[in-house]
């Protein structure tokens, strides 16, 4: 690359033609001042103003609560109070609910469970249940707060609880209703039922079933109260030949595999809650081997009171009849007697 080389004649040929016009800024205005030329004034921007609001406006009142955060008897943001509130919403929606007790089960060993489950499940064909396969759900509670979530269902009743007076952002009064599961209404229902020298009474689903939640547990939870569903669940969770035999290995192979028998030893069913009521092993299974489910339950009903109809109909009838017989034979014993009377006194007239 040649040499760059320094051209003074060059830089004065530019000068030349572009001529310099740069003009200093106090000779500019010296200039504009001194000369004809007309100035116009351009007018001047105008920007809005206001007075800053007093900050003592904008504070809100010292009882308000946001309607977002209501108040909470215990820490509304942690996982122990959502965890709560989602047992007490699956304790008041789920109709059907089995409890077990679990010894360490492996991750790998509930995932053989719940594909055999599924399988199980998926096979039962029943009218008019064809989606609560897919709703089943088998999952590991926390004992503790499950048990707190059971006091709550049973002993608080949201309806009865008496309107707040809280104040509004603009400072007006207002009542509210704080009934939900976290509430302080909440929180002394279930200390001034619970707490104290007198007993639980034995009616109560509390005091059934808290001998139960002892230890690591799980739950299974049908949306519906369906027999067939149940009996195929109790197949694989709890087999008990004849009412409820196991799968057989041509079905189902995978149910014989070292993984899902492994884990199904260490699953031990307890009791159920049915409807609200507390049921041991037998009487969950009675509701299992319910033939034709509650539609065979119902059709047993209506027999079983159109025959308690039928008997008293005929008892009913019996008696009427009894008592007509009764009187037929004395009508004719009189009949008889009177006739016979007559007989004589013409024979004595005769004679």
């Amino acid at each position: 690359m040649p040499p760059r080389l320094r051209c003074p004649a060059s830089r004065g040929l530019g000068s030349a033609i572009c001529p310099s016009t740069r003009i200093p800024f106090q000779s500019a205005a010296i200039l504009l001042s001194t000369s004809s030329v007309p100035t116009v004034s351009l007018p001047t921007r105008q920007y809005a103003t206001g007075a800053a609001p007093a900050l003592s406006s904008l504070r809100l009142p010292d009882d308000y609560v946001p309607p977002t955060k209501p108040p909470t008897a215990r820490p509304s943001d942690v996982r122990k109070s959502q965890l709560l509130r989602s047992y007490t919403s699956l304790l008041r929606s789920t109709p059907l609910m089995l409890i077990f007790q679990h010894s360490n089960l492996t991750a790998v060993e509930w995932a053989a469970i719940r594909r055999e489950l599924n399988l199980a499940l998926a096979s039962v064909s029943a009218p008019g249940t064809e989606d609560i396969a897919s709703k089943v759900q088998l999952q590991v509670i926390r004992t503790r707060m499950f048990d707190v979530a059971l006091k709550i269902v049973e002993f608080y009743d949201p309806s009865k609880v008496a309107p707040s007076t809280i104040t509004l952002a603009s400072g007006v009064k207002s009542q509210t209703v704080y009934n939900h599961d976290l509430s302080k209404a909440a929180f002394e229902a279930v200390q001034a039922a619970t707490k104290g020298d007198k007993p639980l009474p034995e009616s109560s689903t509390y005091a059934q079933i808290s001998p139960l939640l002892v230890g690591p547990l799980a739950i299974l939870t049908l949306p519906a109260v369906s027999p067939a569903h149940l009996a195929a669940a109790l197949s694989v969770l709890a087999p008990s030949p004849p009412a409820f035999p196991p799968p057989s290995k041509k079905k189902s192979p995978g149910y014989y595999d070292l993984t899902a028998q492994s884990g199904l030893q260490k699953l031990l069913l307890v009791g159920g809650r049915i409807e609200g009521k507390v049921f041991d092993i037998d009487g969950v299974k009675w509701v299992g081997g319910i033939e034709g489910g509650l539609e065979g339950l119902r059709a047993q009903l209506v027999y079983m009171l159109q025959s308690a109809g039928l008997g008293l109909t005929s008892v009913l009838e019996g008696a009427s009849k009894s008592l007509w017989l009764t009187m037929e034979s004395r009508r004719s014993v009189l009949e008889e007697e009177q006739n016979g009377g007559k007989q004589e006194g013409g024979e004595k007239q005769e004679s």
